[in-house]
């Protein structure tokens, strides 16, 4: 599965234990009538794969969902569900005119005027 959207948060490394698990949460904001914002876990090496991306870069993330059952001392069964990311790359090409099927601007000298136009030829405006 895959979220798209802004990041909103990069948080630092935390370790836990003592066999030293890692974890770092991303938060990302999707971009829809009513955007969300998703917390995604990164876990033990996958933690540096967010090291190249900061707050505002927008970004496609593999995803993958994650549900454990737990038990507590009382005998009571609770379940909790995680988003694991495994993969992230930056969507730069996206915020391009091009990728979104809008055609590229034309550089600035083929708006020049042509060298034999007069002023009234240039002057197209009906009143």
């Amino acid at each position: 599965m895959e979220v798209q959207g802004t990041v909103k948060l990069i948080d630092e490394t935390k370790t836990f234990g003592t066999n030293g698990f890692r974890k770092r949460e991303l938060v990302v904001t999707t971009e829809e009538q009513y955007p969300q914002h998703i917390m995604i876990e990164f876990v033990q090496d996958k933690c540096d794969l967010l090291n190249s991306f900061s707050p505002g870069q927008k970004v496609k993330v593999g995803i993958n969902l994650r549900g454990r059952e737990w038990q507590s001392p009382q005998g009571e069964t609770k379940y909790f569900n995680s988003i694991q990311g495994w993969k992230i790359d930056a969507l730069e090409a996206a915020s391009s005119g091009a990728a979104a099927g809008i055609p590229p601007v034309p550089p600035m000298e083929a708006f020049s005027p042509a060298d034999n136009l007069n002023e009234e030829d240039h002057d197209d405006l009906p009143f």
